[in-house]
């Protein structure tokens, strides 16, 4: 049995033991003001009082309007200023004297003044009362009333009575869970400030239940599909645990602003025991690997099934994919976004500062500040009423645990037309979004009399390029200029301006003597493994001919950018005459880096020159991500509902060394749950098959994902879209 948030508690974690996960029952609202009657019932009065014998919530009918016909859920879901019917039949036909109210409650202690105990008297005005009511219809003792939640309504589940008033007192119907219901955001309503005006971008944004989520680097994009699996069973009620359990006030609910900055402080357990634990250590032996989950449901699951324990492991991309199925799942807008070459500024003065020790290698020791190949992110659509008009729109939430915000790791919401612009003073924590996208890198050297100077500053490595899902599209949408002006453009400079007005330290160390000479590192997609030739090409833009010296320093790297071991150091000269470009090769051997490989494959390459005729230095630094071996998915039998059908999964190992501990997980949204199959080794040369049958019930398409994942390999997945038919 799955744990299910407590519709009567808002604050304070539920205190359930993992063990009494099947006697867990919500202690139940009962301090209601009850009319006393003030002597026995006479038998006439009797014979003509209302009651009611059953309430129909008309499930199937309302969560199809109201767009919630997708949830899989037996309760009523419905979203915000949007009316929903329900029909009340009465032991005797009802007329307009009849006094009968509705009660909606949630909380521990449900109160009209907070919006938490709402009473609405069927077919009668009551001003006071934001939400609204009023008799449909009435067929002699069956009513029909329709109810219209506030468009800015506490969100979550809400139980619900029926009360006839009389002379008698009040007669209540007895607690059903079945009655109780669910009120969600409302994108499809302009009084609700999550609306979003086009339906394609409400489809994509909230309705899409599997997306794609993008890393590798930013000119070799890779992809990985991810279920958020917004409407599967349970889901909807593990994403009000995780309110419940980091004590989220009944009161912020009603704010998108406030519900996505609390959630994006929740998805990790730094410092609130939240949803997922990061893990950048290569050692996931207590938990699962990042890279091995396939989906949101199964870690939610397993959070709410746990009692709230944070789950094991997660990095960026599992975050930004969790996070993103919490709000769309609530009713919000959002999207997952990658930004490529994203800056770690752990100093806070937007400089990513990379420290070279004298022979030009990289100080892991002093090098604090990182750019990781890529950072994924979510943004969400919403009105910001504490903002100017203009910071209203997509905003920046992230779930990965960087940097304190009003001491929880947390970010945002971030307005992205404000850090588009430099305005970084509104909330929340424009600053640190603004640095991850424009940090300038400066690189600096420590002198044999320990002395630090900078060599060269690189202002247009970081941010190179941001990129989520298009709409009804598998392709990538470039939305880096939602983000920053053109490099060395007259706005951009302006936006400088603005940010240091913001409050961020002036970039003093700018403009640096330029040397007239450029580097630049080129290499062919790599497969992992294999040996591979980089090229560094030194352009000489000036009038004169130019000996430079280059030391280039091979290491390999966590995505992160945090360097793990150097594995090669070279020495090249080479003479480049006047406005003329020259090419250095150099060799990569797999011997060298492979024994020091950490997971995804990353490979961080610093180049440190010197030009002898002017004494000046030179830096640039590439990071490559070696391709993993291909895992194939491929199906058989009849894509029709009701017909048999195969996915089979091959996997060939093309390594001189043994993969222990293999795991291959299979999931197919709408086709089959989670299949894990375990290998405890796959010989060198060896090859695996794995085939899952099943009987397809629903038509449309759909998509199967499968990830393999072992200790020496990671990041080894792949998709197949199935357009299932129905039978004719």
């Amino acid at each position: 049995m799955l744990l299910q948030p407590n519709p009567n508690s808002a604050s304070g974690r539920i205190p359930l033991a993992k063990s009494n996960l099947d006697e867990y029952n919500p202690p139940e609202f009962v301090a209601f003001d009850v009319l006393k009657p003030r002597g026995p019932p006479d038998e006439e009065t009797q014979a003509t009082s209302l009651s009611v014998l059953s309430v129909d919530m008309r499930v199937t009918e309302n969560k199809k309007d109201h767009n919630t016909d997708k949830y899989v859920s037996s309760n009523l879901i419905v979203r915000r200023n949007k009316e929903f019917t329900i029909i009340i039949h009465f032991n005797r036909d009802y007329n307009e004297q009849d006094n009968v109210e509705l009660e909606f409650l949630i909380g521990s202690s449900p109160n009209e003044n907070r919006g938490t105990y709402i009473i609405l008297p069927i077919g009668k005005e009551k001003p006071e009362v934001l939400w609204k009511s009023r008799v449909v219809e009435t067929q002699g003792s069956y009513v029909t009333v329709g109810v219209t939640p506030d468009a800015s309504c506490i969100i979550g589940r809400f139980r619900h009575f029926v009360v006839v008033v009389s002379d008698l007192g009040k007669q209540r119907t007895e607690r059903n869970t079945d009655t109780d219901f669910y009120v969600l955001f409302n994108p499809w309503d302009p009084a609700d400030h999550v609306y979003m005006e086009k339906d394609e971008d409400r489809q994509e944004y909230v309705m899409n239940d599997v997306g794609i989520i993008y890393n590798g680097e930013y000119h070799d994009i890779t992809t990985r599909s991810w279920n958020f699996g917004q409407f599967e069973q349970g889901v909807l009620d593990a994403c009000l645990l995780v309110l419940d359990a980091g004590k989220v006030p009944l009161v912020f609910r009603k704010s998108a602003v406030e519900i996505v900055r609390q959630a994006s402080a929740l998805m990790n357990s730094q410092d609130d025991d939240g949803v997922l634990v990061g893990n950048w250590s290569g050692d996931y032996s207590e938990g699962t690997a990042p890279t091995a989950w396939t989906g949101s449901p199964e870690i939610l699951l397993k959070y709410a099934k746990e009692g709230g324990e944070p789950v094991l492991f997660a990095q960026c991309w599992v975050f930004a994919g969790v996070l993103n199925t919490l709000v769309r799942c609530l009713g919000i807008p959002a999207r997952v976004v990658t930004n490529f070459c994203s800056a770690h500024d752990n100093m806070g003065n937007l400089r990513t500062d990379i420290m070279l020790g004298e022979d030009g290698k990289v100080d892991k020791s002093r090098t604090k500040d990182s750019v990781w190949n890529y950072h994924c992110w979510n943004e969400v659509y919403m009105k910001r009423p504490d903002l100017p008009e203009k910071f209203s729109g997509w905003q920046v939430i992230d779930a990965t645990p960087q940097e304190t915000s009003d001491g929880l790791y947390r970010c945002g919401p971030t307005s992205v037309n404000a850090v588009k612009e430099g305005e970084l003073s509104y909330p929340f924590d424009a600053r640190f979004v603004f640095a991850e996208l424009n940090s300038d890198v400066v690189y600096h050297q420590w002198t044999k009399e320990g002395e630090m100077k900078i060599l060269n500053v690189d202002t247009s490595y970081v941010g190179k390029l941001v990129v989520t899902k298009k709409t009804n599209s598998s392709d990538y949408e470039d939305i880096t200029s939602t983000y920053k002006y053109p490099e060395k453009t007259v706005k951009e400079r302006e936006v400088w301006q603005n940010a240091e007005r913001s409050g961020i330290l002036p970039r003093d160390y700018l403009p640096l003597t330029e040397a007239g000479v450029t580097f630049e590192i080129q290499t062919d997609t790599v497969n992992m493994g294999d040996d591979f030739k980089l090229t560094l090409n030194i352009n000489n833009q000036t009038s004169q001919t130019c000996t430079i010296n280059a030391t280039i320093t091979g290491c390999v790297a966590f995505y992160t950018g945090v360097v793990s071991k150097t594995f090669m150091l070279e020495n090249k000269a080479a003479t480049v005459e006047a406005s003329k470009t020259e090419s250095m090769t150099v060799d990569v051997n797999a011997s060298d880096y492979t024994p020091h490989l950490v997971e995804q494959g990353k490979l961080l390459f610093v180049v440190y020159g010197i030009i002898e005729e002017t004494d000046t230095s030179l830096c640039t630094m590439k990071e490559i991500t070696l391709q993993p071996p291909k895992l194939k998915i491929t199906m058989s039998g009849t894509p029709e509902v009701g017909k048999d059908l195969s996915i089979i999964v091959n996997f060939q190992n093309p390594y001189n060394f043994i993969l222990n501990n293999v795991q291959i997980r299979l999931d197919g949204p709408g086709l089959i749950p989670i299949k894990i199959k375990n290998y405890s080794q796959i010989l060198p040369g060896g090859s695996v098959r794995y085939k899952v049958s099943m009987v397809p019930r629903t038509p449309g398409k759909k998509v199967v994902m499968t990830v393999l994942d072992c200790p020496l390999l990671r990041q080894v997945t792949n998709q197949l879209e199935i357009e299932i038919l129905q039978t004719e």
